[in-house]
């Protein structure tokens, strides 16, 4: 199933998750620790009440808040942060979601060393992935699982979401650092 069918398929926790998975493997781009967003990721726990959601997401912007400045890659990664919804609604997390999907893929493709082949990432969300630079397969294959995770565990998936995303953060923060290395 491609990213785009999962996507359009999740519940409200899996879009949220997802949208949250992909910002959170580019907080790199944004000067954050890797502590963060944790708190936004418990907003999703089944004990967690609704506001709570909105609460720590604003409380992480307000920790995040200066960064953004920069490349293309970094103002991606700062409007994925700006356009989290405040209410956990479906329709707001979908939108949401499917907006970081496809901005965490576009920052992946232009750190990657490697060309890609695509002219866009939608096609690799879509499923076409011959030629596919091997950051953005990798970062294709986390956002999947991610959704499959959630969509088969519900709340019990969120370890390995968070999981998956922290294991994406490292990867992201290992080329930021490689990159700003050989800029100077």
């Amino acid at each position: 199933m491609s990213l785009v069918e999962l996507i359009a398929q999740a519940d409200e926790r899996g879009l949220a998750a997802s949208g949250l998975a992909c910002l959170d493997r580019c907080v790199p781009l944004l000067g954050g620790d890797d502590e963060v967003l944790r708190p936004v990721w418990a907003s999703l726990s089944d004990g967690a009440a609704a506001e709570e959601w909105g609460e720590r997401l604003e409380q992480a912007r307000g920790k995040l808040d200066a960064a953004g400045a920069g490349d293309e890659a970094a103002a991606l990664a700062h409007r994925m942060l700006e356009a989290a919804p405040a209410e956990r609604s479906a329709a707001a997390v979908r939108v949401w979601a499917d907006g970081c999907s496809v901005a965490s893929l576009q920052i992946h493709r232009l750190l990657d060393t490697a060309a890609d082949a695509a002219s866009s990432v939608d096609s690799r969300r879509e499923g076409r992935t011959e030629g596919m630079s091997p950051l953005v397969a990798a970062e294709l294959r986390r956002q999947i699982t991610v959704l499959e995770v959630l969509a088969g565990h519900g709340p019990a998936g969120l370890r390995r979401a968070l999981e998956l995303s922290v294991e994406g953060r490292r990867v992201l923060r290992a080329v930021v650092s490689r990159r700003s290395r050989q800029r100077g």
